[in-house]
C-alpha cells in the first residue's frame, strides 16, 4: 500500500483544514486508517484512528474538534480539522495496517500544519 498525504498548510488559530490520503491497491477497504503528528523535538502521535464498521479512535487533545472519514470508492481517507490550536502544529501523518493497532504498518509522507496565533 503506497499513501500520499496532502492539504496541510498555515492557518490562523481557530481555523479549520482538511487533510487527505490517497491509497493505492484495490484493497483499501480492508485496511485500518489513522493519523499520526509529530511536533517539533516531540515523538510521533496516534491521535485519530478508523477501523472496520467506521469504529473510531480519537485522542483526548483532539476529541471534539477533529473528525476521521473514509470514502472506499475513492481510497481516500479525510482529517478534517476545525478549531485549531498552535498546539497542533505539527506533520501529520496518515497510516494503514491490517491487524495491528494502531493501524501503522504503512506510512504516507507527511504533510506540514502550521497554526499561527
Amino acid at each position: 500500500v503506497q499513501l500520499q498525504a496532502s492539504g496541510g498548510g498555515l492557518v490562523q488559530a481557530g481555523g479549520s483544514l482538511r487533510l487527505s490520503c490517497v491509497a493505492s491497491g484495490r484493497t483499501f477497504s480492508s485496511y485500518a486508517m489513522g493519523w499520526f503528528r509529530q511536533a517539533p523535538g516531540k515523538e510521533r502521535d496516534f491521535i485519530v484512528g478508523m477501523w472496520h464498521g467506521d469504529s473510531t479512535y480519537y485522542a483526548d487533545s483532539v476529541k471534539g474538534r477533529f473528525t476521521i472519514s473514509r470514502d472506499n470508492a475513492k481510497n481516500t481517507v479525510y482529517l478534517q480539522m476545525n478549531d485549531l490550536k498552535v498546539e497542533d502544529t505539527a506533520v501529520y501523518y496518515c497510516a494503514a495496517g491490517r491487524g495491528t493497532w494502531p493501524p501503522n504498518r504503512y506510512w504516507g509522507q507527511g504533510t506540514l500544519v502550521t497554526v499561527s496565533s
